[in-house]
This record gives structure tokens, C-alpha cells and sequence, in this order.
């Protein structure tokens, strides 16, 4: 090798640490941020929300991670109604993104939001909302997801119903029970009014002698008759107290004596608690103040009630 290519050399050798120094200083690996997702639910009154009204799923991401997508799903007993991507979109130190969504089918949807792991963000999954689609309109005769959903809620607030998904003659007393204590037209008609008023939590009955225990109330201003137990009403019927001609007695009375069976009257099954007042069933039950002073409840109900009713019970009718 001769001289000048071994000067070459050398100097080459030599330029090789300041190349290297030249080079940018390699930046760490950071970890994914962690991120929570919560889920609110817009448009769905306390209960749930009726069939084909428009409701919106809205969910915020904390903290805000650039370039992220959020999963949401809406399933139905099991079955998926929709899946659906979303852009996280900024909101100063949050992401957020909303999906509307509108059903006309009747039942209860489970909502989930979730975050797939990305090199940026880890993996994120909210606590799931779920949303009671209310139905608008069910009568005799009706099945499905709307009866059941119908008979659940009118159970919670003690009316007497069905245990079946068919909208049959003692779920049509309920409803018109229901009707009569929300001041609505005495029907057996389950129209969006009933459900709505249902999902409001409206439909209780307002116990007036809690301090009584174990008793009868005899509500003449709504026509129902309540059994209460531990201050609540166990059961609710619709009843016909006694008409303008032979009103029924007001007062507090204990019932002092039963004959089971339908009597020569047609009462049917009586628990008296004043002289010939008595609860009873019988084979007309209007809407309305019909009788010659007796509590009349309907026919189909009326072994249940006398079961129910024990000497020494108490009985107060009243108007609110």
C-alpha cells in the first residue's frame, strides 16, 4: 500500500466519531397512556324511553389520546342490533363521540363502549348502560317483549297480573286499575300514556293507615281496593264501591264475619266489616260507583281476596 492511500486511511478512521456524534439521540419507548371511558345516555327518561324515539349514546375518553377510535355495541337478549366505529374527537383534555340510535321494537338494549390497544393507548372499556325500549300501545290479546315488560313494571308497584307474556283478562284489569289511580280514561288499554307514566314511576299506591299493619283500603275516589302489608300495597284491584243512591260507608271497620261460595245475592265470596257491607266479587264490576254499598271486585279475583282477609282485619274506605 503505498503511502498516500494509507493517509487515506487514517483519515477516514478518524472522521468516524465525530459521524457518529452527529447522529439525533434516540427517543424511549413510552408505554401506552391509560384512558376511561364513560357512558351516558341522552333522551331516556327514569325507566326507558319509547319505541321509535330517537336516543343518543355519548361517552367521553380521559385523558385524550390523539388518533383513537372508540367500539360501540347495542345488543339486544343476547342479539346484536349494532356495532359501530367512532372517531374520538377533542374536547380540551377529553375525547368524546356520540351515536344516535332510534328502535321500534319493544325490550331492554345493553350498550357497551370499548377501546381496542393501540401503540398510543391501551386497551378501555366502560361500564355497560342499559335502556327499557318502552312500547307505545298493547291490548288484549298482545304478546311478546311489550306484555312482559308491561307486567313487570305494574307487578313492582303491586297490581295483581298475569304470569304469562299474553296480555289476558286479569292483565287488563290491571292496567285499568293503573288507569283509574293516575286519573287517566277508565280503559284496559295500555297506551303510550300508561307506558310512559309507568317509566316515570308513577302509578304507586299511597298507603293512607300505614299505622293499621295488615289491612284493606277502600280508595272510593279511584275505585281500587289495595291490600297492604308492612305499610305497601301487596295487591291492587279495581273495585265498584257503592253507587250515589247507596254510597258506601266511610270509616275504619274490622271485618267480623266470611261466608265462602256465591250467595243468594250473587256475592260471591264476602268478608263483611260493617252489617251487610262487605268486600265481595260480583259479576259486574264497572268503572265506576255501582253498588248498594259493598266493595265489588271482580269475580275471578275474589277467592285470592277472601283468602287474603282474616276476621279481625281491618277495612278503611275513604276518599282522598
Amino acid at each position: 500500500m503505498g503511502r498516500r492511500a494509507v493517509l487515506i486511511a487514517v483519515l477516514g478512521l478518524c472522521g468516524l466519531p465525530a459521524a457518529a456524534s452527529a447522529r439525533p439521540p434516540v427517543r424511549p419507548v413510552l408505554p401506552p397512556t391509560q384512558a376511561s371511558i364513560d357512558l351516558r345516555l341522552e333522551g331516556v327518561a327514569a325507566g326507558g324511553v319509547l319505541a321509535r324515539t330517537r336516543w343518543v349514546v355519548r361517552g367521553t375518553v380521559t385523558p385524550y389520546v390523539p388518533g383513537q377510535t372508540v367500539t360501540v355495541r347495542l345488543r339486544r337478549s343476547g342479539h346484536k342490533l349494532l356495532i359501530k366505529r367512532l372517531s374520538i374527537e377533542r374536547s380540551g383534555t377529553t375525547g368524546t363521540f356520540a351515536l344516535e340510535y332510534r328502535t321500534s321494537v319493544a325490550g331492554r338494549i345493553v350498550v357497551s363502549a370499548s377501546h381496542r390497544a393501540t401503540p398510543e393507548m391501551a386497551t378501555a372499556i366502560a361500564a355497560v348502560r342499559r335502556v327499557d325500549v318502552l312500547p307505545r300501545y298493547a291490548v288484549l290479546g298482545t304478546r311478546g317483549p311489550a306484555v312482559r315488560l308491561l307486567r313487570t313494571r305494574l307487578a313492582r308497584r303491586g297490581y295483581v297480573v298475569n304470569s304469562s307474556d299474553r296480555f289476558d283478562l286479569r292483565m287488563a284489569r290491571a292496567v285499568t286499575a293503573f288507569r283509574k289511580l293516575t286519573g287517566m280514561p277508565r280503559t284496559a288499554v295500555a297506551d303510550e300514556r300508561v307506558f310512559r307514566r309507568l317509566a316515570r314511576g308513577e302509578g304507586g299506591f299511597r298507603v293512607r293507615y300505614p299505622s293499621h299493619g295488615r289491612h284493606v283500603e277502600g280508595d272510593l275516589t279511584h275505585q281500587v281496593l289495595a291490600l297492604i302489608d308492612v305499610g305497601r300495597a301487596a295487591r291492587l284491584y279495581p273495585m265498584s264501591s257503592g253507587a250515589p243512591a247507596t254510597p258506601t260507608i266511610l270509616g275504619n271497620f274490622s271485618v267480623y264475619a266470611k261466608t265462602p261460595g256465591t250467595n243468594q245475592k250473587g256475592m260471591i265470596y264476602s268478608s263483611y266489616f260493617i252489617r251487610g257491607f262487605a268486600v265481595h266479587g260480583y259479576i259486574d264490576v264497572p268503572v265506576y260507583p255501582a253498588s248498594h254499598g259493598c266493595l265489588r271486585v271482580p269475580p275471578e279475583e275474589a277467592i285470592s281476596i277472601y283468602a287474603w282477609i282474616r276476621i279481625g282485619t281491618r277495612v278503611d274506605t275513604y276518599y282522598r
